[in-house]
């Protein structure tokens, strides 16, 4: 198996080179992929820039006389993902690596998000330091950040490039590789130790928030016992999307799903939406789901000084020196219980929306900087008007963080589950 090194050997040869030979060096097998198209290659690659823009439909000579940098930059992603995504399935493929600025990057990254959980990709980037969730996407990709442009070998981009490639040499000489994985989705293969081991246990996705700590890790413990492996995702925006897409994947077997404050960054703007699918793949998929609204209280927004405007006067609350938050309002929390109503409503499988009537979060609490009864209420009325008949709709006299909660809203999953077929 080998590493596949892919970007511009145009303008990156000297330093694909350099890292090409350290692997070499240390005994991993590499593939080079030159997805460049202005000048000739800086040495001759394993998988030429002709391939490379084969394999995304198009041919190199139109590509060069096209002349527009970003088709082709887009071409070379498309091209880069389907020649990466061809060797895992043909068992060649023990890691990615790639460098770049935004064009490298694109083209590099696009290869790696073509393979599953679990498969090393290290990216070393210019852009690394700053947004880098489109390059991430809800994948694995080990961002490095170049310090310096990759414009030549100096003292700094040497150091950088050692690091790099000693990180990657760690991971594809590890001494039991996975082996290959079904496209798209994350590992199937047995893990070592028996009947008892994770790999055999159905899969059980939950999502947890600081706030909400103490009830997923609470509950956790009851599934764990009962012959469950529980994967927690941070609601963070890309955590409530990697959850959505294991569940369509045909992954999980059950949802605990204690922590959806995702919806409220993605209806007041804040900077952790998992988007507009978010709580919708388990009703899709037919996947057993306990539903609770942890969080709801709170929007997210980075340091203090970017809250925008039109929210200066809002309750906030400085959670560290990067993460402020912002208190739902009534209003926003009538809306967010139509939200979760409709989306839970629409699933064809068992569905339990779980309501802590004494708070939905850590600092929703009496003498808490959120506490604010008549916002909860309006959230707790907005569901009881809007949830179909035939989604059980639980309310609880505790609150969140409450081990009882936890403790109901753990059995009510399994009482789910009895019976069930759950996915290999």
């Amino acid at each position: 198996m080998s590493v596949l090194l892919v970007g511009t050997l145009d303008t990156k040869g000297a330093e694909f080179a350099y890292v090409r030979d350290r692997l070499r060096a240390a005994g991993v097998p590499v593939i080079v992929a030159d997805a460049g198209v202005i000048a000739p290659p800086a040495f001759t690659a394993d998988v030429s820039r002709e391939d490379v823009f084969r394999a995304a439909g198009a041919s190199y000579e139109s590509v060069k006389a096209a002349a527009d940098r970003g088709k082709a930059i887009e071409l070379a992603a498309a091209g880069a993902a389907k020649l990466a995504a061809q060797l895992h399935k043909q068992g060649r493929l023990s890691g990615v690596f790639g460098m770049g600025g935004s064009a490298g990057t694109t083209i590099g990254t696009a290869a790696m998000r073509a393979l599953p959980v679990g498969v090393p990709k290290l990216m070393v980037s210019t852009l690394a330091s700053g947004q880098v969730k489109h390059y991430v996407g809800t994948r694995d990709v080990m961002m490095m950040h170049s310090v310096v442009d990759i414009a030549g070998l100096n003292r700094i981009s040497r150091a950088v490039l050692d690091n790099a490639a000693n990180a990657m040499i760690g991971m594809a000489k590890r001494p039991t590789p996975p082996a290959p994985l079904p496209e798209g989705k994350g590992e199937s293969g047995k893990e070592d130790g028996g009947a008892n081991s994770s790999a055999d246990r159905p899969v059980i996705a939950a999502t947890m928030f600081g706030v909400t700590t103490p009830c997923v890790e609470a509950a956790r413990t009851v599934l764990e016992a009962a012959g469950y492996e529980v994967i927690v995702f941070h609601a963070t925006g890309t955590g409530g999307r990697t959850m959505e897409g294991l569940i369509r994947d045909g992954l999980v077997a059950g949802v605990l799903d204690i922590t959806t404050t995702e919806l409220a960054d993605e209806l007041a703007g804040g900077v952790l939406s998992a988007g507009p699918e978010r709580l919708t793949a388990a009703a899709i998929a037919g996947v057993p789901q306990v539903v609770s609204l942890g969080a709801l209280d709170m929007v997210n927004f980075g340091p203090y000084d970017t809250v925008p405007e039109r929210y200066q006067q809002r309750r906030l609350h400085r959670h560290n020196p990067t993460i402020t938050l912002m208190r739902t309002t009534p209003e926003e929390m009538d809306q967010l219980g139509k939200v979760v109503a409709e989306r839970t409503s629409a699933s064809n499988s068992p569905t339990c929306v779980m309501v802590p009537l004494r708070g939905v979060s850590a600092i929703d609490a009496e003498g808490m900087p959120f506490w604010w009864p008549e916002a909860d209420e309006a959230l707790f009325q907005s569901l009881r008007n809007w949830i179909a008949p035939y989604v059980e709709l639980t309310e609880l006299d505790l609150h969140i963080n409450d081990p009882a909660f936890a403790e109901a809203c753990a059995q009510k999953l399994l009482d789910m589950l009895k019976g069930r077929k759950v996915p290999d």
